[in-house]
């Protein structure tokens, strides 16, 4: 049980700073360019990612680097709305705007598949 808390624990924390990185990004490069900040923030998600798995989990196989991708893309997406609901006006810092969907689309793959990229092992058939 101990295991699985400080698993939850490693994720949450990695995902904090990434977040971070992110809302950083869009902030400073959005009202410039869409693009480089979207290409910023991918860079931010691979950067903790990369922390993540060389730190907390460091042989973790392929189905553990997606769960924690997925526990990503939920954890931004319940930000979003709860900071939505809070201001009372779209809030699109961690998964980008919708009015740019392509953009949108990227960042949303980008926090699913970042911390496969540096996975150990592959998926083994058993």
């Amino acid at each position: 049980m101990a295991r699985y808390v400080s698993t939850a624990t490693l994720v949450l924390m990695f995902w904090v700073l990434a977040a971070t990185l992110v809302v950083a990004a869009h902030v400073q490069l959005g009202p410039r360019s869409q693009g480089a900040a979207c290409a910023a923030a991918i860079g931010a998600t691979i950067f903790a990612a990369f922390g993540y798995t060389r730190l907390a989990a460091r042989d973790c196989d392929v189905s553990h680097a997606l769960a924690v991708g997925i526990a990503w893309l939920v954890l931004s997406i319940a930000a979003e709305i709860a900071l939505t609901s809070r201001t009372g006006h779209g809030w699109f810092l961690l998964l980008g705007a919708p009015s740019h969907p392509l953009l949108r689309n990227v960042d949303l793959f980008a926090w699913i598949y970042a911390p496969a990229l540096f996975a150990r092992h592959a998926l083994r058939n058993h």
